[in-house]
């Protein structure tokens, strides 16, 4: 018996952040399949979904906000749930990547735990993964199997190059080791020079810079910060502290993932900075959200990138061959 073979692109989403789900499908001109999502009283997790998966393309959203362990295993019980239904091909889309941080070992006996991510969606079930913006690009060889890290830097530089057109640039990354991603950052930008902040830090006290200076030429420009993700915010501001006090122009800030704990908001509002700009791969409630801070949306790069993969297409090309 001869059959034709039919694909079917499905869409899920976690219950951490469904308007991004919403926003996705919308630029798919899909609808997000129907479940049913709830808590036991001590906690555990159950997911059903009210339609069939058998044979589909299936793709499933969750962005790592904090209660970020809930949200994980949620994620983690789709996949198991899609794969024990039959779906043919299951792609995890993970906007943030948990446990992103901890990706080798600075110290004996510490654990790898973007690894150990990894292994627990391969177990699960999952045949491929998607990220924007992993914290080092190592991560990918993580995971066995294709993964996808899609860059932000074009969506946020487009944004900074309309926005101060006409002023002097200075790409300034906020440490010595993203000097490679300010390079890229320089070029997209026409070839602005660049600089770095180098610090030095007590590894017994994460998130707390110890001292820094400001390495490049940063006196009477706009500098612009990059950086993957604002955590406490500690960091950045100290380097917008310092390059405002070499004689910065302006300060701009920009990063992907505005994860924004603890103090993060009111140091940002604070910290002299002219712009912070993210996107929204993390969502970002309405009582952290100021009038200096420019959110924008990560949905539609997402959506291009499922549809790409579902298509059996070349994602890379969607970044210039570069990605």
């Amino acid at each position: 018996m001869a059959g034709t073979p039919k694909k079917n692109l499905m869409l899920f989403g976690g219950r951490a952040y469904p308007e991004l789900t919403e926003q996705v499908a919308k630029h798919l001109n899909v609808s997000v399949t129907p479940q049913s999502a709830y808590d036991f009283a001590n906690g555990e997790i159950f997911v059903r979904f009210e339609e069939s998966v058998r044979g589909c393309d299936a793709f499933v959203i969750q962005s790592h906000c904090a209660p970020i362990n809930q949200w994980l295993m949620e994620q983690l019980i789709m996949v198991d749930a899609l794969k024990r239904a039959s779906a043919k091909r299951i792609t995890v889309i993970m906007p943030f990547y948990p446990y992103a941080r901890q990706d080798k070992k600075h110290r004996g006996r510490e654990p790898i735990s973007a690894r150990l991510v990894a292994d627990m969606f391969k177990t699960a079930g999952a045949d491929r993964l998607v990220s924007v913006d992993l914290h080092t690009s190592q991560i990918q060889g993580f995971f066995d199997g294709p993964v996808d890290h899609l860059w932000a830097m074009p969506l946020l530089a487009e944004h900074i190059r309309g926005k101060y057109a006409g002023r002097d640039l200075t790409v300034v990354s906020p440490d010595a080791g993203r000097t490679k991603l300010a390079e890229k950052w320089a070029d997209t930008l026409g070839g602005t020079p660049i600089a770095f902040i180098h610090k030095t830090r007590d590894p017994l006290r994460p998130n707390e810079v110890v001292a820094n200076r400001v390495v490049g030429q940063v006196e009477g420009r706009l500098c612009v910060v990059i950086d993957d993700m604002i955590d406490t915010g500690g960091t950045i501001t100290k380097a917008v502290d310092q390059l405002l006090a070499e004689g910065a122009s302006d300060v701009v800030i920009a990063a992907t993932h505005p994860v924004l704990s603890g103090p993060a908001v009111e140091r940002l509002q604070n910290c002299g900075a002219r712009e912070v700009v993210f996107t929204d791969t993390l969502p970002i409630p309405a009582e952290k959200r100021f009038d200096a801070m420019t959110v924008l949306p990560i949905a539609p790069l997402l959506a291009r990138v499922i549809q790409e993969v579902f298509e059996d297409g070349s994602v890379t090309s969607l970044f210039d061959g570069n990605a």
